[in-house]
């Protein structure tokens, strides 16, 4: 059989941009809706290798917040090239759309899932002998937006099915579809959905390289289930056609391809490409069951979970080449170490495992970063410092009582003290936390007293005698140790103690009273310790 003349000519690529909502299961591919003639399946993904506008295939996996560290279930079913397929116009039973043109020269393809943090799994697939099935990615993921594109190297195109766990979905604007002659019924090749906020614009679906009208037919069936057969695209060239979007055509538009009895070709790789105006929009593609008796020839499963065995949120793991696994940790968590649950394989490292393909099971395990925060209160009274019990302040959105340490992630926390009757207080410098460490940060209570001197009687005769009292109050709660005293000036005396030891605190005053003989005018002094308080009368 000659070549065929799907690859002839080149058309320019088109670029993405915004996407519309998409989804896709993970399961067996989901019953086809109905519409008119539509009793197939899902059309087949391919990657042509040389002479194609697209050089890769390029497909949007997004995760939303909700949905970070669900199992992805990427799947794929022949990523590699089947020897058996097609070569040299030889066809074998099952076939499945892989072809090979030059027999002797090698096919490769290269799965690369990417995403926020760089590359998360690249595989390459070589040529052999048969249909596999794979697991690609089967772990969760940090929420954002990843883009799996696949790409070939040789003479030839590659067939293959892709598919997601729920509730996530493949989504793309430009894509290649392979149709084979054994399945001449209508395929899907695309889901679009159309929202309300298109209504008034243009909507263009683009096929490429259909080959005419005597290989296949290709058509959209719209909401309320009308079919509308699109332009057929001829050898190497492209077909557009364009819809005014109308509030009746809000809703899912699904696009099928059927390859006709008067094909003159095993398979035929077909190019769809979606534009409002002139903005890619992308459609819902993949899915797939695989057939009876087909097993998993590879499967990864990797936890990545703290000491307690806990999955942590926003954790997943990257897989670098077919064999080295590392995990991939949120900001700030520390590697414990890893295990290999089921296969086989060497430990490097807590953040490196590298193990045998097949089947097998790998856990990380990291704990979350985690400081402490000390939080003390003293009360600063003349030069002393006391430390105090009981002083609730917030931090971190709890309400505690000084003296508390309490764990916490790192980071600035800034400390809202609590009021104090008596004092005076500001708020401290935020408590700087650093994994493994305690930092520490104290409340200061300024207590404030007050010292008066009151004369009674304050007028006398010469060398008369009055009665000096000295008080000391405040407001503040937790008694506190004073001294009070008199400072005499000369003519003034007494026989009684000029000073007094004691305690002040809410409700309890420290008071001096003596009897002063005053033998002439000057004014007596009262002095509080250890605040160095003075009054004088």
């Amino acid at each position: 059989m000659p070549r065929p003349p799907t690859a002839a000519l080149l058309l320019s690529a088109l670029l993405l941009a915004v996407p519309a909502a998409a989804q896709t299961t993970s399961g067996p591919a989901s019953p086809m809706p109905t519409a008119p003639g539509a009793t197939g399946g899902i059309l087949p993904l391919v990657s042509v290798g040389e002479r194609w506008p697209q050089a890769q295939e390029t497909y949007v996996i997004r995760v939303a917040p909700g949905d970070a560290g669900k199992p992805l279930g990427l799947e794929a079913y022949s990523p590699g090239f089947n020897l058996a397929d097609y070569v040299d116009g030889r066809r074998a039973a099952g076939y499945f759309g892989d072809e090979l043109y030059k027999k002797n020269e090698p096919f490769e393809s290269t799965f690369t899932l990417t995403g926020p943090g760089g590359t998360v799994m690249e595989r390459r697939y070589a040529a052999g002998r048969e249909h596999t099935w794979d697991s690609l990615y089967a772990g969760g993921l940090p929420a954002g937006t990843y883009t799996l594109r696949v790409t070939s190297r040789g003479d030839g195109k590659n067939s293959f099915a892709l598919r997601v766990a729920e509730p996530f979905g493949l989504e793309t604007s430009d894509f290649s579809v392979n149709a084979r002659d054994t399945e001449q019924t209508p395929l899907l090749a695309a889901r679009l959905t159309v929202p309300p906020a298109w209504v008034g614009q243009t909507l263009s679906l683009l096929n490429y390289d259909v080959d005419g009208p005597q290989e296949a037919e290709t058509w959209v069936v719209q909401p309320g289930g009308a079919r509308v057969n699109l332009t057929t695209s001829a050898n190497g060239q492209a077909a557009t056609d364009r819809f005014t979007v109308t509030p009746e055509l809000v809703g899912e538009w699904q696009v099928y391809l059927r390859v006709l009895p008067t094909t003159k070709q095993y398979s035929n790789a077909v190019r769809y490409s979606f534009r409002l105006g002139d903005q890619a929009v992308t459609a819902r593609v993949g899915g797939f069951a695989p057939p009876t008796g087909a097993r998993l020839e590879n499967q990864l499963l990797v936890e990545v979970v703290d000491p307690g065995g806990r999955a942590i949120p926003g954790a997943g793991y990257t897989l670098v080449g077919e064999r080295v696994v590392r995990p991939s940790l949120p900001p700030g968590y520390v590697p414990v170490g890893g295990s290999i649950v089921q296969g086989t394989g060497n430990i490097v490292s807590p953040t490196e495992i590298r193990y045998q393909p097949g089947f097998a099971k790998l856990r990380f395990v990291a704990r979350p970063p985690e400081g402490q925060l000390a939080v003390e209160a003293v009360a600063v009274y003349g030069d002393q410092r006391i430390p105090l019990s009981g002083v609730a302040f917030e931090v971190a959105g709890q309400t505690l009582t000084a003296p508390a340490t309490l764990p916490l992630a790192p980071g600035e926390y800034p400390v809202k003290p609590g009021t104090l009757p008596g004092s005076t207080v500001a708020a401290p410098a935020p408590g700087r936390v650093a994994d493994g460490g305690t930092a520490r940060v104290t409340l200061e209570y300024v207590v404030r007293t007050e010292l008066t001197l009151v004369t009674a009687p304050d007028i006398l005769g010469a060398c008369d005698v009055t009665q000096l009292t000295a008080t000391l109050k405040t407001d503040f709660p937790q008694r506190l140790p004073a001294r009070v005293r008199l400072n005499l000036p000369t003519g003034w005396t007494s026989d009684y103690p000029l000073e007094v030891p004691g305690e002040v605190g809410a409700g309890q005053a420290l008071r001096l009273r003596v009897p002063v003989r005053v033998c002439r005018t000057d004014t007596a002094e009262a002095v509080a310790e250890p605040l160095e308080l003075r009054a004088t009368g």
